[in-house]
């Protein structure tokens, strides 16, 4: 197992942070070529967004950093395990190796219980507790129609 050094320092920034009132205890790190490129730590009560956890706000400081979209060559090490929201935000980024220390079990045990989430998601939409209801206008289409037909679009 061992102590390894990112894993350290995303365990470390939970703490450093969440001892600072800053978040939740959970802290990220994105690593490439066996070096930091960018570092996150739970800002969801600091700033007043419920889509500032650790991983997110690190993929987001990677991306800017390295001007990229894509973090296929890169890692990224979390004091926990995501949550389905991060963990989509992994799989966005294409990051190449997702490490965590915590699991989503543990995380519930203190008051991070996120199975409702996943429990929802295979829900037919309107099913769900908040539903998801279906609408569409004249012109919803049109986007759609307008990217499939773009010759120039930067695919993500």
């Amino acid at each position: 197992m061992g102590d390894d050094p990112f894993m350290q320092r995303a365990v470390a920034l939970a703490l450093e942070k969440m001892r600072a009132d800053d978040g939740g205890p959970f802290g990220a790190v994105i690593v490439r070529d066996g070096e930091i490129v960018a570092e996150g730590w739970n800002q969801v009560t600091s700033t007043n967004d419920p889509t500032a956890h650790a991983e997110v706000v690190a993929i987001r400081r990677a991306c800017a950093k390295l001007n990229t979209f894509n973090l296929s060559d890169c890692d990224i090490y979390a004091s926990c395990e995501p949550c389905p929201m991060c963990l989509g935000a992994v799989y966005w980024a294409r990051l190449r190796t997702l490490y965590y220390a915590n699991t989503r079990g543990e995380a519930a045990g203190i008051g991070f219980d996120d199975a409702f989430i996943y429990d929802e998601i295979p829900l037919d939409p309107a099913k769900r507790r908040i539903p998801g209801i279906h609408r569409v206008t004249t012109q919803s289409h049109v986007p759609f129609a307008e990217w499939a037909a773009k010759p120039d679009k930067l695919r993500y």
